[in-house]
């Protein structure tokens, strides 16, 4: 069945409708799905909706969808998909979103939420500007996972070259919860970044779960730029938890000093990251905005999507007059 895209028409008569509420993390947007407060939500296929409701030009549009739900021990979880319809064990920028909503609806208990099988704590935190509502999340980093096959368990890659992928990068490999491979340059490339990402999908022999891609670039003593090429979803304006591990390999690099709240400057935005180790071990501080765009209600039936946009904010008005505060 083809996909059909209706807004601002009521949905009536027997359709069953659940709640989407269109929200970003510093540019990285997203739909929301409550699935603990909405059994219409619960019940659908998740993969088929990401693919469908992702697509910017026949669906709602968005870097991905971000489902709350509770596991088997009743604690509060994201569940985030890609635009493709595969799941990401962790976005940071998502976090940040499902945290407001969360804890705004009282899901969240001991100030923990889970994804991908760890469990971040989250905060709210201070506005960053007027309107514009802000959360923190500690993600811990680990410097090695079965997603790298290039370097062993007992072993760590920071700073080294990936000869199949760049024959002059210097790349740090980290898990903030998903796969990432960094890399400090002189200057962003878009270019570059973008070949990076697309010559990853073919080595499968090092990286067999695929891996999100970031170069970054050292501003001054507290503050970088970033920009990320994300699996699943190709270049956005920006990625959580590719911030985060730029920031983090800034840190071990000697690049950035250890404790620094450092201002991650990206396409979409600005976040704060503090990065602190632990016996070498890095925990990051990840501080940014969860701003929602508006909140509406939808009906899909695994192909035919239909979405009725109910109440527009002005927390993105706020947003980007923030964002344009920064001149970036």
């Amino acid at each position: 069945m083809g996909t059909q895209r209706i807004r601002y028409v009521a949905l009536k008569g027997s359709m069953q409708y659940f709640e989407i509420i269109k929200c970003h993390g510093s540019g990285n947007d997203f739909i929301l799905v409550d699935a603990i407060g909405d059994g219409v939500a619960r019940g659908i296929d998740r993969e088929a909706f990401a693919r469908v409701a992702c697509d910017r030009q026949s669906g709602i549009g968005g870097d991905g969808i971000l489902f709350i739900d509770r596991d088997s021990e009743g604690r509060c979880v994201m569940d985030m998909l890609n635009p493709d319809g595969t799941h990401a064990e962790m976005c940071g920028n998502g976090i940040r979103c499902v945290a407001r909503v969360a804890m705004q609806r009282g899901y969240v208990t001991g100030g923990v939420i889970c994804s991908g099988g760890r469990v971040y704590a989250v905060e709210r935190a201070a506005y960053l500007a007027d309107g514009v509502e802000a959360y923190a999340v500690d993600i811990p980093l680990r410097l090695w996972s079965a997603d790298f096959a290039f370097f062993g368990s007992d072993d760590k890659h920071v700073g080294k070259i990936i000869e199949e992928l760049h024959p002059e990068l210097q790349f740090t490999a980290l898990s903030p919860g998903n796969p990432h491979v960094v890399a400090a340059v002189e200057s962003i490339d878009m270019e570059l970044l973008e070949s990076l990402g697309e010559r990853v999908k073919g080595i499968k022999s090092l990286f067999p779960n695929g891996v999100n891609i970031s170069l970054y670039k050292r501003l001054s003593s507290d503050e970088i730029f970033v920009a990320t090429y994300e699996r699943g979803a190709g270049i956005t304006l920006s990625c959580g938890t590719a911030m985060t591990s730029s920031a983090t390999a800034a840190v071990l690099l000697g690049l950035v000093q250890e404790g620094t709240h450092l201002g991650v400057c990206n396409r979409g935005g600005k976040v704060f990251c503090t990065t602190r180790l632990v016996e070498g071990v890095p925990t990051t501080k990840l501080e940014g905005n969860a701003t929602i765009v508006w909140r509406g209600r939808a009906s899909f039936d695994g192909g035919k999507l239909c979405y009725d946009i109910e109440e527009h904010t002005n927390e993105d008005e706020c947003w980007k007059n923030y964002v344009a505060s920064l001149g970036n």
